[in-house]
């Protein structure tokens, strides 16, 4: 069953407080909310109470399951914390932190996290002759000067309590996917030449927003310049249903009554440092580019 937001009467609601799909629930998520909307950098202190709080609740939470990268990967994101290069969109402050999950949850400091996703019409850099599905402009329509090989991509270096934050726009979709940002976590690298290098990916999954709150936000400008059905949450190819363990973001608003001020997401990302998992050619779809896209070497 798909949605169509063209036709779907849209009610507004409160921020989700999504926190299933993990063993330690409460203590967790509350530090991991703590954290992630503190407005100063995590300091020894902060990661030694997000420690804490995990270790004293009745277990450290799940390894959030590995999916594919998707076809629209591409190495050498810059490192930075607004990716959005100009373009238009509901804004979006995405707060992630990362956590060791076979060490009581401890914050892991350094870790790497790299985040792409398409523009408000379906687009992504690198790939912006691929038709998103349904009727959309042109990608070259959208009067920004961003840059077509590196918008809405980026990497952030996670401080002392394990978190990163980003600045960009809420993601439209394309079909056959449902609204989501791709991320990796990297660990053992280095930052160069604007980009990061080495090491190795412990992580590589995907985000997901709440039906209703992308339906709202797909009936604002630029958003609605998009018509055509997209897939709703139940429907998706990878996200299996499993709430926050399955990369389902909590979402705040940043004005109650006025979705298009934005919103706050979060979600604490449970990671084995010594694992690798890289997503190119992992199981649970992610969906091809159309036709007419680019072929890239680290596609799946």
């Amino acid at each position: 069953m798909t949605g169509n937001h063209k036709d779907k009467s849209i009610t507004r609601r409160r921020a989700l407080a999504v926190t299933g799909g993990t063993v330690a629930a409460g203590g967790l998520a509350v530090a991991g909310y703590q954290a992630a909307f503190a407005d100063t950098a995590a300091t020894a202190t902060d990661a030694a109470t997000a420690s804490a709080s995990a270790s004293e609740s009745s277990g450290c939470m799940t390894l959030m399951s590995s999916v594919t990268e998707g076809p629209y990967y591409l190495d050498g994101a810059l490192v930075r914390k607004d990716i959005t290069e100009g373009k238009s969109g509901v804004p979006l402050t995405l707060r992630l932190t990362v956590v060791d999950a076979t060490d009581g949850c401890t914050p892991v400091r350094g870790a790497a996290v790299e985040i792409w996703h398409c523009d408000a019409w379906g687009y992504y850099s690198g790939y912006t002759t691929a038709n998103p599905g349904g009727s959309a402009p042109a990608e070259s329509e959208d009067g920004s000067t961003a840059n077509d090989k590196t918008y809405l991509r980026g990497y952030q270096v996670a401080n002392a309590g394990g978190v990163v934050k980003f600045e960009t726009i809420f993601p439209g979709w394309y079909t056959p996917r449902t609204c989501h940002i791709h991320l990796k976590v990297h660990t053992g690298g280095q930052k160069e030449d604007g980009t990061y290098e080495g090491g190795k990916v412990n992580y590589t999954g995907q985000l997901f927003f709440d039906d209703e709150i992308a339906e709202e936000i797909f009936t604002l400008e630029p958003y609605s310049k998009h018509s055509g059905s997209y897939t709703t949450l139940d429907n998706d190819m990878v996200y299996d249903g499993g709430g926050a363990s399955s990369g389902l973001l909590t979402l705040k608003a940043v004005h109650r009554k006025d979705p298009s001020k934005g919103y706050k997401g979060f979600l604490t990302v449970g990671i084995d440092p010594d694992a690798e998992s890289t997503g190119a050619g992992s199981g649970g779809g992610g969906g091809t580019p159309p036709s007419d896209a680019p072929t890239s070497s680290s596609s799946s």
